[in-house]
């Protein structure tokens, strides 16, 4: 028999109890201004990487079958419930009624399977396209019913289903969501000044509108730690949920204005090395250039002690975690012997990095380290356009910096040579099928610690350190998520006083 996963009146109450959802208050216009570092390129989360769009957008503008609280716990969202077959391949999902998108168009089954049959298909540009890989076919049993079969068992696809880039779009309007976001969502798309700031409007036909509080969201984009902290005290901006001057977060915490809140994400910050070509084809250069590094040194020069050590390419807070920090420990003559045996010693190599403080500072501080063992890197900084284009797309690139803050995403090294890491393992693609077809939390766990020591073994890339949540907010200011499970943060629950 099948068995019912969530129901309505269940997830009401779950919504109410994680904060997502508000009371009804009163009618007086309230607006925020959001602090941003990263402006993306695009407004769709389905044909690009940039996190911010989730940040800004998913579930804000754009919904999804699911969603996610701030605890990681997979909630109703575009579908109101849904049954699973005892085998675990077939999800019937029963959508919810009166749900329409901002452009006045209905929301139905068919607007699922044309977001599904999109993100599948051959010459789809979904930067998640693996999260789709286990489907064989969606289909609507009617208006308001869809039925999604699977070719194997997905542990995470209920909780792949509440990320951006499994966004539901209508066939009308997807073509210009890029610039002019048409969702479903509580909050609709009003402008876009490229290089200033994001504005979006509280979508009153939305079906849950009067639990929304802000009628107004503006989100501003400034990548400078010292511009964003101006912008804070000159009370420019309200909330800074990532807040990217941790030197400067006493100076707020001793200002009765503002509220200060660290947590955590899900972004793990690595020295990424393309694995594609030489020299970074070679374990021993890989391994030297993580002997090479000081994680420590590296998180007080960069984060200012606002972070957490990784060894591999998972939370220190997630459930699986292994302590692999030893495994690679600085040794700047072990680094030196390594890249002799291997033939590059002396040689130069060159670390692109984004526009980000946590990138540019680490690389200082990486290229002085790699000095020290006789490598010369070139430092180069480039706009975050162009890091997508020539290093994500291209992989144009030795080295770069990043922090990679979706959750679940060991599977990336299983995207194969074609992925901007350049990676292509069988045994490890091997592992990973295991890994997201295992429903079992604790053998599924097992495994997920079988790939972090396999990928440090590997020396795939650096692992740096976990990228914190620092949040500042002017008091009053209150429902933004202390840390983060996933990639975006629902406004429905944000509040001004």
């Amino acid at each position: 028999m099948p068995k019912k996963i969530w129901k309505s009146a269940m997830a009401i109450v779950a919504l109410a109890v994680s904060g997502a959802i508000t009371p009804a208050i009163a009618s007086a216009e309230s607006s925020i201004v959001i602090g941003l570092q990263q402006e993306p390129t695009s407004l769709d989360p389905t044909s690009d990487a940039t996190a911010s769009i989730d940040g800004m957008l998913a579930q804000n503008v754009y919904e999804s079958l699911t969603t996610v609280n701030q605890a990681g716990e997979v909630l109703p969202q575009l579908a109101e419930s849904w049954t699973v077959s005892d085998d675990g391949l077939n999800y019937t999902f029963t959508l919810v009624k009166g749900a329409t998108y901002h452009d006045g168009t209905a929301f139905d089954a068919q607007d699922v399977v044309f977001s599904f049959d999109r993100a599948m298909a051959e010459d789809s540009v979904n930067p998640s396209k693996g999260l789709f890989k286990s489907i064989e076919s969606v289909s609507a049993v009617d208006s308001g019913t869809v039925e999604i079969k699977l070719s194997k068992k997905d542990a995470f696809f209920l909780f792949n289903m509440a990320q951006g880039d499994a966004s539901i779009v209508a066939s009308e309007s997807y073509e210009t969501n890029n610039a002019t976001p048409v969702g479903t969502g509580p909050f609709k798309y009003d402008s876009w000044t490229r290089g200033d700031k994001l504005v979006l409007a509280k979508n009153a036909n939305h079906r849950n509108a009067g639990s929304v509080a802000l009628d107004r969201v503006e989100f501003k984009f400034i990548s400078d730690a010292a511009a964003a902290s101006a912008a804070l005290l000159s009370e420019e901006i309200d909330a800074f949920p990532g807040f990217p001057a941790p030197e400067l977060l006493p100076q707020f915490e001793a200002d009765p204005r503002f509220n200060v809140v660290v947590g955590s994400t899900e972004g793990e910050v690595i020295l990424a090395m393309n694995n594609s070509k030489p020299p970074f084809n070679d374990v021993r250069v890989r391994r030297a250039i993580n002997h090479a590094f000081d994680r420590d040194e590296i998180i007080d020069g960069a984060m200012y002690g606002q972070a957490v050590p990784i060894g591999s390419f998972y939370p220190p807070h997630g459930p699986a975690y292994v302590d692999l920090t030893s495994t690679y420990p600085h040794d700047t003559e072990q680094a030196k012997a390594l890249f002799e045996e291997a033939g590059v010693a002396g040689s130069t190599m060159t670390l692109r990095v984004p526009p980000f403080p946590y990138a540019t500072r680490s690389a200082e501080i990486i290229q002085a380290q790699l000095a020290e063992a006789g490598i010369d890197a070139k430092v180069e900084n480039v706009e975050w356009g162009f890091w997508i284009d020539e290093i994500y797309k291209k992989q144009n690139y030795d080295m770069t910096i990043i922090a990679h803050t979706s959750p679940n995403d060991l599977g990336n090294f299983a995207r194969g040579p074609k992925y901007f890491y350049g990676y292509d393992d069988a045994d490890y693609n091997d592992l990973w099928n295991r890994i997201s077809s295992e429903v079992d939390p604790e053998a599924r766990n097992a495994l997920l610690q079988e790939a972090q020591q396999y990928l440090t073994g590997q020396a795939v890339h650096g692992f740096l350190f976990q990228l914190p949540q620092l949040g500042v907010y002017k008091t009053g200011v209150d429902g933004f998520w202390p840390s983060r499970a996933v990639l975006f943060q629902p406004l429905a629950g944000v509040t001004m006083n």
